[in-house]
């Protein structure tokens, strides 16, 4: 039943925004989501991402701008005249019909008679072909979330709309429906956006995600692209944890720029400064915790030349099982996460222990240091 991909199922935002009295909900911005993708808008609570959704569903109207589908222009049409459905957290499923008939519910109201092939497939799409005749509060809440996808599907609509659909699940059952709702995604072809607050769970199902803050759009691409070369602290900050180093453009060499960072040097990608890099100028020089190596200080001799280097103390070690998450205390940094698998553990590498911490140049990235270093984290959005 895949689709096909001619663009019908593009959506394209062109100017849509949103404001409320003085509070502007969402500023003016364009996006276009490709037919047959899955796409997630990807924020915290008040961003706008939720408000961009329901313009899209027709339940929000524009204060500006237009919305398109393929080529034809939706922004003043009714939800009910949209070739778009929604899937809600709540997934607002008839309790006093069975499984059944709440996935045939859409096709018998459109006046169709013949309903019974229609809904065992798309029972079976959602592998739920033996509940059938169950009613909703017999089924956990991963089945009846895919209960409320099937019945959207079932009308065939261009776009699927998912507003927090997991957020009522726990971890583990979350975790299991993140691959259901792409392989179902897979499987029909068609555009899938989803709203979400969780990173993993944007960067393990969505094939381009768009980061939001403020109303706005900080940046978008692939999981990938966004994780590895953020353009923005509040995104360096937000997909995971970075360490943001303070440094100063020293000189250029070739393909690479050297900052000083205290008294050391650091060496960065010019392919992966995201600002204009003047040599004097300040920058916030980017390392995921991941990338970095843990030496004691008494085996700094062996670190292989070439690396980046800092020296510090551990500060604290938290063991959860697959890798041991350090902070360190950095005389050039403040406090420095670092994250490293447990293989052969050190036993030396304890809170007190002197250490270097070391990595590869290449993993390196840079930002303007003109914005706010703590942009995206908890402690910001705690405030």
């Amino acid at each position: 039943m895949k689709t096909t991909t001619d663009g019908s199922g593009d959506v394209r935002l062109d100017g849509i925004g949103k404001t409320y009295g003085a509070f502007t909900a969402v500023h003016p911005l364009d996006l276009t989501v490709p037919q047959g993708s899955f796409f997630a808008l990807l924020g915290a609570s008040g961003c706008g991402k939720t408000t961009t959704l329901r313009m899209i569903a027709g339940l929000e109207e524009p204060s500006c701008g237009t919305v398109r589908l393929g080529d034809q222009d939706v922004t003043h049409l009714p939800p009910y005249k949209r070739p778009v459905n929604t899937v809600f957290q709540s997934y607002a499923l008839f309790p006093h019909l069975d499984i059944f008939e709440n996935v045939a519910f859409g096709l018998r109201r459109r006046g169709i008679k013949s309903v019974k092939k229609q809904v065992e497939e798309m029972l079976e799409l959602v592998q739920l072909g033996e509940q059938a005749r169950k009613k909703p509060h017999q089924l956990s809440g991963g089945q009846q979330q895919r209960v409320a996808v099937a019945r959207a599907l079932i009308n065939h609509p261009k776009v699927l709309l998912l507003d927090e659909p997991l957020g009522a699940l726990d971890l583990k059952l979350r975790r299991q429906m993140q691959l259901e709702l792409k392989r179902i995604q897979t499987e029909v072809g068609i555009t899938f956006i989803h709203v979400t607050h969780d990173q993993e769970e944007a960067m393990t199902m969505a094939d381009t995600v768009a980061v939001m803050n403020a109303g706005r759009v900080e940046q978008q691409g692939s999981p990938a692209e966004l994780y590895e070369n953020p353009r923005t602290t509040f995104v360096a900050n937000f997909l995971g944890t970075s360490n943001l180093i303070e440094a100063e453009v020293d000189s250029r060499s070739g393909d690479e720029i050297v900052l000083r960072a205290g008294d050391g040097k650091l060496l960065l990608p010019s392919a992966r400064c995201a600002t204009p890099a003047a040599t004097g100028e300040k920058v916030l020089a980017g390392i995921r915790p991941e990338k970095i190596a843990l030496t004691h200080a008494d085996d700094a001799g062996s670190v292989p030349e070439g690396r980046n280097r800092l020296t510090g103390t551990i500060a604290d070690a938290g063991f959860i099982g697959v890798s041991t998450q350090y902070m360190i205390d950095s005389p050039v940094a403040g406090a420095l996460a670092v994250y490293a698998q447990n293989v052969e553990r050190d036993t030396r590498l304890v809170p007190g222990a002197e250490v270097v911490l070391h990595w590869n140049p290449a993993h390196t990235f840079a930002l303007d240091a003109a914005q706010d270093i703590d942009a995206g984290t908890e402690e910001e959005a705690a405030v």
